[in-house]
C-alpha cells in the first residue's frame, strides 16, 4: 500500500517545508512526492531539512495544478482544516488509513495538503473524494505542513503493518476483492465535462447561473468512488441522452 501513496505540496511558500515533508515520508515509508508550483524548488534549505531522505527530493515531480498531479490517481483526499460552504465528506487520518488498506495494490491514494496560509482552495477540494482534517486542539490548531504529513503518513504506515500482520476482516465495497480497477481522476473529470456539458444542453444547468449545481453532483459522485465500468456506464448513459437530442435525419 505504501508504495501507491502519493503525498501532494501544494504552492509551498517556505522550503523547509518541503524538506521535512520528506523525512516526515520516509520515516513511514512513503516515497512518492509531487509540488504543485512551489514557490522556491529546488533549495538549500529544502535540502537541510530533509536530512538522509533527499533521495525524495531529487524523485520530486513537479507540476503547473493540481489537476495534473492527481491525474493518474484513484483515491484523492484533501487535508482541510474549515467548514467549507458545501461540506464534502469529512474524514479523520486513521479513517483514511481503513480506506486506503484494503485497496487494491495498483490503486494510486493521494493526499493532497495546501498552501501554509490558506490551505486549499475550494476548487481544488472540489478534485477530492474525501477531506481528511487532524482534530487538533481547538484552542491551539495551526499544525506545520511537514508534522501533518508525519501525521497521516504514520497513520497510513500503521494500518498497512496491520494489513500485513493479520488476516483482513470486511471490506468496503471498492476493496482489493472489488471485480474492476477504480476510474483515475482524467477519466472522472471527462465525466464531469461531459455530464456539464449535457445538462447544459437539456437546460437542466444554467451556465450563466450554475449556482451549486455541479460541485453538489460531484460530492455525490466522488463519494461513490466510481470504478472505470461504472464511468463508462454513466457517459454511455450521457452519449444517449445526446443522441436523444439530434434532430432527426430527413
Amino acid at each position: 500500500m505504501l508504495e501507491n501513496i502519493t503525498i501532494i505540496l501544494v504552492n509551498t511558500t517556505h522550503p523547509g517545508n518541503i524538506g521535512g515533508t520528506a523525512r516526515a515520508m520516509k520515516n513511514m515509508g512513503l516515497t512518492d512526492l509531487r509540488l504543485v508550483d512551489p514557490k522556491i524548488f529546488p533549495s538549500e534549505v529544502a535540502t537541510a531539512r530533509a536530512s538522509r531522505a533527499t533521495d525524495l527530493l531529487d524523485n520530486a515531480q513537479l507540476f503547473n495544478d493540481l489537476e495534473s498531479a492527481v491525474a493518474d490517481c484513484q483515491l484523492v483526499v484533501g487535508t482541510s482544516a474549515r467548514e467549507r460552504h458545501i461540506p464534502w465528506p469529512l474524514i479523520n487520518p486513521r479513517q483514511l488509513a481503513a480506506i486506503a488498506a484494503p485497496l487494491p495494490e495498483t490503486t494510486r491514494v493521494a493526499v493532497v495538503f495546501g498552501r501554509e496560509d490558506r490551505g486549499l482552495t475550494n476548487e481544488e477540494l472540489q478534485l477530492c473524494h474525501h477531506h481528511v482534517n487532524i482534530p487538533t486542539n481547538e484552542e491551539f490548531s495551526s499544525l506545520n505542513i511537514a508534522a501533518a504529513v508525519q501525521v497521516i503518513a504514520y497513520e497510513l504506515r500503521m494500518a498497512a503493518l496491520e494489513q500485513a500482520e493479520q488476516a483482513a476482516g470486511e471490506r468496503p465495497q471498492w476493496g482489493t476483492d472489488w471485480d474492476i480497477e477504480l476510474a483515475e481522476h482524467r477519466e472522472l473529470e471527462l465525466m464531469f465535462e461531459h455530464l456539464e456539458s449535457v445538462l447544459v444542453d437539456i437546460d437542466f444547468l444554467d451556465p450563466n447561473n450554475p449556482r451549486q449545481l455541479m460541485p453538489r453532483l460531484r460530492r455525490l459522485l466522488l463519494r461513490a468512488v466510481p470504478d472505470k465500468v461504472e464511468v463508462n456506464v454513466l457517459r454511455g448513459i450521457l452519449k444517449a441522452v445526446e443522441k436523444k437530442l439530434e434532430p432527426p435525419a430527413r
